[in-house]
């Protein structure tokens, strides 16, 4: 058959499934994927474990997609995080949360996800045709035209769901963006984003692994202050990773500063009476309740000068003041963001203002739609964007069966 009311390009999360979606309601689609295997990209999400959503409501989902929270709103909304919960343990795959609040398969397997979609897809007779790289696509007549290396297929209505530019090894290597373009899209600038940066003349090279919770993180472009985040910090090898820089890093480019909180600066105040007044102790002993990794503690006192022997005493008021500002607002420069290779997500992508945000339509090309990573829509980690990729492929899916039952309908 190479006639299908719908051909869905990229088997990743989004595009499965929509697929099932669709193809529960006896249409037929035919989604078409690169790789030789389905949803490789899935597979690696939180470390294989696939943090799939996260709990609270839906609500408190829009701040964690930045200023796109307001496009997604209807997404989010007609398919939320508890629809997502009771859709997979409605499809057998049981789920459990954290104290954290993150929802993960209870077998902590992406494959089990991976599963259940495939099985859904061959169930409601969904072709899913691997190793197939779309080499064209346009219009013809009133619907679609996609050619592989295989052959040429056509369809009524088409979703392009091949996700963003990160982890190319999986297939998601920024495709998508060429389709939309051809279909006279424009793409907002593409870049890595919940990705580590690295910092210019690191000090921390040999404390890799060092990690600190409920750290504060400013960041600051020319001088001017940018934003400000809160979170786990982790030291990494040749700069700073940790969820607060992850979810920053959307934000950051090259040569902005980072102000990291070691510790907050409402104890400022205290730091100033403990190095006042603890005389013959020595400073790192004083500074020991405040119950910093001993390493890095004597890192920070380190940069500052002040010799290892060193007591609160023999401090100058110029050394005090120097410790407590490394202390509470330590100084660094973004040499670069981590690449496509390890960057979880893809800042950028279909412009929004092209898109109908309540169905997912295309504002340039009729009978076209999009799902997923492609968009221009990236949110934190904690299971914001395998929720976002969900709720977007629903939202377009059920427009889809929309305009099928009701041909020129938005």
């Amino acid at each position: 058959m190479t006639q299908y009311d719908l051909i869905i390009v990229g088997a990743g999360p989004a595009g499965l499934f929509a697929a099932t979606r669709v193809g529960r309601e006896r249409r037929t689609v035919l989604v078409l994927e690169k790789m030789t295997d389905p949803g490789r990209k899935l597979l690696i999400t939180g470390s294989g474990q696939c943090n799939l959503t996260h709990t609270g409501d839906i609500a408190d989902f829009f701040g964690h997609y930045g200023k796109q929270g307001a496009f997604l709103k209807p997404a989010l909304r007609h398919f939320s995080n508890t629809d997502l919960i009771s859709s997979f343990t409605g499809l057998g795959v049981p789920l459990t949360g954290g104290d954290d609040g993150k929802i993960f398969p209870a077998s902590r397997k992406a494959q089990d996800i991976l599963d259940a979609l495939n099985t859904e897809c061959r169930k409601h007779g969904v072709a899913v045709r691997c190793g197939e790289a779309v080499t064209e696509i346009g219009r013809s007549g009133d619907g679609f035209s996609v050619k592989t290396a295989v052959g040429e297929y056509h369809s009524t209505l088409l979703l392009i769901a091949t996700g963003g530019a990160s982890y190319p090894a999986t297939g998601s290597s920024g495709d998508g963006y060429a389709f939309a373009t051809a279909f006279g899209h424009m793409i907002a600038e593409i870049a890595p984003a919940l990705t580590p940066v690295t910092i210019r003349e690191y000090p921390f090279q040999d404390l890799a692994g060092v990690s600190l919770q409920n750290c504060t993180v400013s960041l600051f472009k020319q001088g001017k202050k940018a934003g400000m985040f809160c979170g786990d910090l982790l030291l990494t090898h040749d700069g700073l990773s940790g969820p607060v820089i992850l979810n920053a890093s959307r934000y950051i480019v090259p040569g902005d500063e980072i102000r990291v909180s070691f510790l907050p600066e409402e104890r400022r105040e205290e730091l100033v009476q403990t190095l006042t007044g603890c005389g013959g102790a020595r400073v790192k002993t004083a500074l020991t309740p405040f119950q910093l990794p001993e390493r890095l503690l004597k890192r920070l006192i380190g940069l500052v000068g002040i010799p290892p022997e060193a007591t609160c005493a023999h401090l100058t008021r110029a050394s005090r003041n120097q410790l407590i500002q490394v202390l509470t607002c330590c100084l660094m420069t973004v040499g670069a963001l981590g690449g496509y290779h390890i960057a979880m997500v893809t800042r950028g992508g279909v412009a929004l203002d092209e898109v109908n945000r309540k169905t997912l339509g295309s504002r340039v090309t009729d009978g076209l739609f999009f799902a997923g990573e492609i968009l221009d829509i990236d949110g934190d980690t904690g299971g914001y964007n395998l929720q976002a990729a969900f709720s977007t492929a629903a939202l377009a899916a059920d427009s889809l069966l929309i305009r099928l039952d009701t041909p020129g309908a938005e």
